[in-house]
């Protein structure tokens, strides 16, 4: 079959191939045959090493696709179902599980160093132990979550990483208020599905900081009352709060610069989101006077901190509900050739999200 294959970290593009084998069936395994799949920032982070990941590898973590064969054991699902991938199964047996914090389950993490994929030169990984680049790949069944008829594979792809983790770090880790100031530093897909979570919840101002014209235009389409560039954050911050601060800010950007400023840009007592997914060797500081004296929240923000399953429902509901637009977040839909085209644009800031056909 085909995949989008990286041969070693640092290298900038895929090739696509027509040699790779999905590997790995068996007893609690299921096969799926990828119909769409969403380019992430993450994916970039793993081809350039900030995030960790064996290589050769195949990218891609937001997929949907329909069951191609269920191995024994595996109950609920049956060849034809349609679902979308679930990077991060909980396994509800774990003492984070038992806590109720299923998006802090490692199980999934477990897989990750196992190749799931070979060619005739040797196996290949899949990037978080799934691997969408590619017409079909095996996964643990915890990994592949029925989806409704009526849910379109590019929504559901989009779903299962980027829209998750934006609303659930709005609605789920910092619970923005209603009539609250927000602003989101980082305005890709994860960032617009922040904003749109902020919204949801019924922020009165949301301004968005990105330092690319479009991304800040498409910013103000998905409920931002303002879009500015990083250099006026901070006459933003005078204008609308007086210099105090923003109730909420939120880091998506994954560095600890960014986090810096967000946050500075926070008010005392007010909270600050880290969503971004950054480098182990790139520290955040804050001083052990401002900690204390500032009382700011910092809160960490995984997969959108809390119950995935619960959160893709949520999705969905809204979706449904026309409370968020999840079309409008697809400007580029390319073929699987074309990946490398949509990489150079996610890098250039041209395309807000990416759906990968297959």
């Amino acid at each position: 079959m085909r995949a989008a294959v990286l041969h070693e970290i640092g290298q900038e593009k895929l090739e696509v191939l027509d040699d790779v084998e999905a590997v790995g069936f068996g007893a609690g395994k299921v096969k799926l045959r990828i119909r769409a799949t969403g380019l992430c920032h993450s994916d970039v982070s793993a081809m350039s090493g900030v995030l960790p990941q064996p290589a050769p590898f195949i990218p891609g973590h937001e997929g949907a696709g329909e069951v191609v064969d269920v191995g024994d054991g595996v109950a609920g699902l049956s060849a034809g179902d349609r679902v979308l991938v679930c990077w991060l199964p909980a396994c509800g047996d774990c003492p984070s599980c038992k806590r109720g914090q299923t998006h802090l389950c490692l199980a999934g993490f477990m897989n990750a160093g196992t190749p799931n994929f070979k060619r005739p030169g040797g196996d290949v990984f899949g990037f978080a132990g799934t691997g969408t680049f590619t017409e079909e790949v095996v996964v643990g069944a915890g990994c592949a979550v029925p989806i409704p008829d009526d849910v379109p594979f590019e929504i559901a792809a989009l779903i299962g990483c980027g829209v998750t983790t934006g609303l659930g770090a709005a609605i789920n880790t910092a619970q923005v208020e209603a009539g609250s100031s927000v602003a989101v530093i980082g305005c890709g897909g994860v960032g617009i599905s922040t904003i749109q979570g902020a919204r949801v919840q019924g922020a009165a101002q949301i301004i968005a900081v990105d330092p690319v014209a479009s991304r800040r235009e498409a910013a103000l389409r998905f409920g931002a009352t303002e879009a500015v560039a990083p250099a006026e954050l901070a006459d933003a911050k005078q204008r609308i709060t007086g210099g105090e601060g923003f109730d909420y800010v939120f880091e998506v950007v994954g560095k600890s610069a960014t986090a810096r400023t967000a946050y500075e840009s926070t008010r005392r007592g007010g909270t600050l989101c880290v969503v971004g997914a950054g480098a182990m060797d790139d520290t955040f500081q804050v001083n052990m006077f401002e900690l204390f004296f500032d009382e700011k929240r910092i809160l960490p923000s995984m997969y959108g901190g809390g119950d995935v399953l619960r959160s893709y429902e949520r999705a969905i509901a809204l979706w449904r509900a026309g409370r968020i637009d999840l079309e409008s977040m697809i400007t580029h839909r390319v073929r699987l050739d074309g990946i490398n085209d949509a990489l150079d644009q996610m890098r250039t800031g041209e395309a807000l999200r990416t759906c990968i056909e297959l």
